[in-house]
């Protein structure tokens, strides 16, 4: 079983920046991607990236803003988040999956899950 442990999250006024971390330990998935949920609303895929990095993936709101990266000697995914804004505010957590399709579905998916880090963003 795969563990999944984020940190990172934290306070910040809006057009202010966070990167965030997911340490992966145990069995090594080939794609991994970075979701949030905001209180009342679904949990939604942020971004995800492929084993080699090669291909990545990001929801339309956060184009241009978010990138995400992976550190495969580290075992570590990393989503460093530019030009907050207080919509960006949510718990975000970090999967893994086996296949990046799968990973980018439309559906949500049975992944292996992180516990989450909040992101909060103030106006």
């Amino acid at each position: 079983q795969v563990h999944l442990a984020e940190s990172g999250g934290g306070s910040v006024q809006a057009g202010g920046s966070l990167r965030l971390s997911c340490a992966a330990s145990g069995p090594m998935f080939t794609a991994y991607g970075w979701f949030r949920q905001a209180p009342g609303k679904e949990r939604e895929l942020v971004a995800a990236i492929s084993g080699t990095g090669g291909s990545t993936h990001y929801r339309g709101s956060v184009k241009g803003r978010f990138v995400i990266s992976r550190d495969t000697a580290k075992n570590t995914v990393y989503l460093l988040m530019n030009s907050l804004k207080p919509e960006d505010t949510a718990v975000y957590y970090c999967a893994a999956d086996q296949n990046f399709d799968v990973l980018i579905a439309p559906v949500v998916g049975d992944y292996s899950w992180g516990h989450g880090t909040q992101v909060t963003v103030s106006s």
